[in-house]
């Protein structure tokens, strides 16, 4: 079975179990990272698909939502799990 946080499981830093869901959060050594949630409220999480919402950790070391990255504006969602590992590529090279 593919397991979900490859490739950037070494970049992962908790993973919750909440809203009856899941929140996997990355930090990269750029000092940016991601929320990658998949639940009945997130964008896509009825249809078992995910949301990403990209993290600042230079302002905060618990993370803050970013959204002048250059990747988006906004959260992400409706994404299958090699679009997150493509986006989370990207926050990577940032």
């Amino acid at each position: 079975m593919y397991d979900k946080v490859e490739p950037h499981r070494e970049f992962l830093i908790d993973t919750n179990y909440e809203y009856q869901g899941v929140q996997h959060r990355y930090k990269f050594d750029n000092g940016y990272g991601a929320s990658v949630i998949k639940h009945d409220h997130s964008y896509g999480g009825k249809n078992g698909l995910w949301e990403v919402a990209i993290l600042d950790y230079h302002i905060d070391e618990k993370g803050v939502l970013c959204y002048d990255s250059g990747i988006t504006e906004d959260v992400i969602g409706h994404l299958d799990w090699r679009m997150v590992t493509n986006i989370l590529d990207k926050v990577k090279a940032l």
